[in-house]
């Protein structure tokens, strides 16, 4: 969705003369010019973001807090990451049997492998083996899922294998 003219004029008027001036101030701030440059940048997002023209008596007060805003919506959302990111460490060292990165790394790499073998598949023939060789499933349980008979299942099956030995030949 667009924003209405008058913000978009409002907006470019606001930018052309106040970026340079709350991107030093954000350096100053922040104390790399990098995340000062996002920043100003995130700034002038929000708001075009907003459905009304807001009211800019001081155009660089109101920079500054919505800046300031942004930069408290950074810090609440670093403070979520890094609890969580302690969280999961925690779980790596309490849980039996927890994955170590490399051991997720490989799995992730194997799951992108097999996506783009399976790119440009049918979809009943892809879910088939997703199902089967992902989860488990049994031939009758996917025929049931997907409608089909379990000899159809094997053809979907037969049909991916195919599928992904030819596109390992091409790759």
């Amino acid at each position: 969705m667009n924003p209405p003219a008058s913000i978009t004029l409002l907006i470019d008027t606001l930018y052309r003369e106040h970026h340079g001036w709350l991107f030093v101030w954000l350096r100053k701030k922040l104390g790399c010019p990098h995340h000062a440059a996002d920043l100003a940048h995130d700034t002038f997002i929000r708001i075009l973001s907003l459905t009304h023209a807001p009211c800019l008596h001081e155009p660089k007060a109101y920079l500054t807090i919505t800046a300031k805003r942004l930069i408290i919506d950074q810090a609440r959302r670093r403070q979520i990451e890094q609890s969580y990111l302690a969280e999961l460490a925690l779980a790596a060292e309490t849980m039996r049997n927890f994955p170590s990165p490399v051991e997720i790394l490989a799995v992730v790499q194997a799951l992108t492998q097999i996506s783009a073998a399976l790119d440009g598949l049918a979809e009943k023939p892809r879910l088939a083996f997703l199902l089967h060789y992902l989860d488990g499933q049994t031939h009758a349980a996917i025929a049931s899922q997907l409608g089909v008979s379990t000899r159809m299942i094997q053809k979907y099956l037969a049909r991916a294998l195919v599928h992904c030995h030819q596109a390992s030949y091409s790759n």
